[in-house]
């Protein structure tokens, strides 16, 4: 496997043992595998970064695993400064980091990127995974440039723009009625070749590749720390996968702590959110889960206990916002910082509101809301939204 100098391999998240790079499916713990570096072989900040290329998240290829990646120039996206947001919730400066900007206009690109790539090196022949949606339209798409046939298992209410982008990047569905679990449940018996698992945390690349994100905001803040990271929680990979990036940059030496992270979930499924609540180290699966907002519909997320982790990590909350609340922030963001933020996106931004208020955050503090996707993506959700205003 063509693996970068610093990638140790892959190391069990509880126990540390360490597993082949081509690991697939959890530690013999029970417990996920996480990418390791040698922290001490990259020279970065302070200029460390000077000659490295700009534009994407393989400018921080010495903390990747894979010297020759599948990449669609995913990353590098901007962190928009919102100074109307900023003023309503009372805070000092409100940055979204637009990841609606990514190639097929998720955060999951910077990890379906490298996730592809490991199955590539596996010589694998066919990669699958259940998807709420914005996944099987990314794994589609990189498995198309390496050449690999793809299937997603996605669940009747994921948007139309998903799955036809799924055949149209050249990947094979099966739309499955229900919810997200019967697409999971579909994937593991009616798929009968032999298949490289993209799953969250099954595949541990997708969560490394998302650290990213923490290594662009750092950098665009000089390499310091917000005091508030606020991203939406559905699987646990975005949650564990930043939390995972400032942690890195930290004991790099590059900054001096990690910011607290927040993970935001609809109040009507909110495993993660209630097991925080409970001081629990894994989530209970969530009993008839009920939001529009079908990418954090996630009743039992493989990145639970992960996500748990980060929280207590890096000193932060989960929080319940109604959909009402995540759809009017997500049109909020529209109309008064020109950004196109999806309905998972609008999650984020609906928890920063509720952090103003509740005077976690206030006006001497920076804040930066992660949006996971773009408006797009669920565009007849925000204009029902409307609609039901009367407007």
């Amino acid at each position: 496997m063509d693996t970068s100098e610093a990638f140790l391999g892959l190391r069990c998240a509880e126990s540390g043992e360490e597993y082949e790079a081509t690991t697939t499916g959890g530690s013999d713990a029970g417990a996920h595998l996480d990418p390791a570096y040698d922290l001490d072989a990259v020279a970065w900040g302070d200029g460390g970064l000077d000659d490295a290329p700009t534009g994407t998240m393989w400018r921080y290829a010495d903390l990747l695993p894979f010297s020759d990646p599948l990449t669609a120039d995913e990353g590098g996206t901007p962190s928009v400064e919102t100074p109307t947001l900023a003023a309503e919730l009372g805070v000092g400066t409100l940055r979204i980091k637009d990841e609606g900007r990514n190639p097929t206009g998720t955060v999951l690109d910077r990890g379906l990127s490298p996730a592809v790539t490991a199955a590539r090196e596996a010589d694998a022949e066919l990669v699958a995974l259940a998807t709420p949606g914005n996944a099987g339209q990314s794994a589609a798409s990189y498995a198309g440039m390496a050449d690999l046939r793809s299937y997603s298992f996605v669940p009747s209410r994921a948007p139309f723009p998903n799955k036809a982008m799924v055949n149209v990047h050249g990947g094979e569905m099966r739309v499955v009625g229900g919810r997200y679990p019967d697409a999971e449940e579909a994937l593991h018996e009616q798929l009968q070749s032999e298949w490289h698992t993209l799953q969250e945390f099954d595949n541990p690349y997708r969560h490394d590749g998302i650290k990213t994100v923490a290594f662009e905001v750092a950098e665009s803040l000089e390499w310091t720390v917000p005091d508030a990271v606020v991203v939406p929680a559905g699987t646990g990979e975005v949650v564990a996968g930043v939390a995972k990036g400032f942690r890195e940059l930290r004991d790099a030496g590059v900054t001096d702590d990690v910011p607290p992270v927040y993970a935001a979930q609809p109040s009507g499924c909110a495993p993660v959110v209630t097991a925080h609540e409970r001081g629990a180290d894994d989530v209970e699966p969530w009993s008839g889960p009920d939001t529009i907002v079908g990418e954090l519909e996630i009743p039992d997320p493989n990145g639970g206990a992960a996500a748990l982790a980060a929280l207590a990590e890096t000193g932060g909350d989960a929080l319940a916002v109604d959909d009402d609340e995540i759809l009017e922030s997500a049109v909020a963001a529209a109309q008064n910082a020109g950004l196109e933020v999806g309905a998972a996106g609008g999650a984020a931004v609906a928890a920063a509101w509720r952090l103003a208020e509740d005077g976690v955050v206030g006006a001497d503090d920076d804040v930066v809301v992660v949006n996971t996707e773009s408006g797009t993506k669920t565009a007849d959700i925000l204009r029902s939204h409307l609609m039901g205003k009367g407007i």
